[in-house]
């Protein structure tokens, strides 16, 4: 089984890039963000391989690094999910952003892949919780906010301070950050003003 390729660039086609290894061209299926992000043809490269064999064909697809392989291949244990969806999400999140995204179940960015619907979405991340957060780059704290706004619809000072920070214009994960660090200071029992007050200091530091 092929684990990783490093050749020359040969040429680009749509979704892949052919790849040069000692004059054999091995033709690699790779995310859109990294196809643009490999040099030009004639160039040295590296992919880690994952091979998918099916009884009418063989298939390679190609990453910058093993996370985003590891992340090709828990993608596809989702039900609903195969390889042109699992390249979908990791064509436009890192393997990084996908696991916080799930941390934080935050559906939106999910659903910003091509061929992610809601349910879908909603599967992904029911299906991959327990998994994302060891993989995020997120701390527990923020993660666990971001629970409590998902789940707890009685944490109303939480979610409330949360969606002033994203209609500010920052991302669920920053706001999530935010916040968290503010309840650290100020208490379980803190108000809406003090942690969007105290989130927007944690924010500007």
């Amino acid at each position: 089984m092929i684990g990783k390729l490093k050749g020359t660039i040969d040429s680009y086609g749509e979704d892949h890039v052919i790849l040069d290894v000692h004059g054999v061209g091995y033709q690699v299926h790779c995310p859109s963000r990294i196809l643009q992000a490999l040099p030009r043809a004639g160039e040295a490269a590296v992919l880690f391989i994952e091979t998918i064999v099916r009884e009418d064909m063989i298939r390679l697809y190609g990453f910058a690094a093993e996370a985003e392989r590891e992340w090709f291949r828990i993608l596809m244990t989702v039900q609903g999910v195969g390889a042109k969806v699992a390249l979908g999400i990791l064509g436009i999140l890192k393997a990084s952003e996908v696991a916080n995204a799930i941390a934080l179940g935050d559906k939106a960015t999910i659903s910003r892949a091509p061929g992610v619907g809601k349910r879908v979405a909603e599967r992904i991340l029911s299906e991959l919780k327990d998994k994302a957060p060891g993989l995020a780059s997120i701390d527990q704290d923020t993660i666990a906010v971001s629970q409590t706004v998902a789940d707890n619809v009685a944490a109303r000072p939480v979610a409330e301070a949360v969606s002033a920070l994203i209609n500010l214009g920052y991302g669920q994960p920053q706001a999530s950050a935010a916040v968290a660090k503010a309840m650290q200071s100020a208490g379980e029992d803190a108000t809406t003003e003090t942690l969007i007050r105290l989130g927007l200091k944690e924010l500007a530091g």
